[in-house]
């Protein structure tokens, strides 16, 4: 995997989360999510439509707003929290 290390009065070392195949998997649920809802019955769209896109959003955002963090740490809770998005769209 690359990174991009960027210098400032600290060292930040980012991860390229594009590359990541999760990261490509989670995107691609997100737009077929985004494609699937635009079928919905429209009193079918206020509560579920809108909960489903933003589990499925959150799955590729997580994972690359982890991939800016410093720390493995910090990097694996983010795909944590990704996971437990898929699990959610998932429900």
């Amino acid at each position: 995997m690359d990174y991009i290390i960027i210098n400032r009065p600290f060292t930040l070392v980012v991860r390229n989360f594009k590359e990541l195949k999760i990261w490509q998997k989670g995107f691609e649920i997100a737009v077929s999510c985004a494609k699937i809802t635009n079928t919905f019955l429209r009193h079918e769209i206020l509560r579920l439509v809108a909960q489903l896109n933003r589990a499925c959003v959150s799955l590729p955002s997580n994972i690359s707003e982890g991939s800016s963090r410093s720390s493995n740490k910090d990097y694996n809770r983010f795909i944590e929290i990704s996971l437990s998005s898929g699990f959610e769209a998932e429900t």
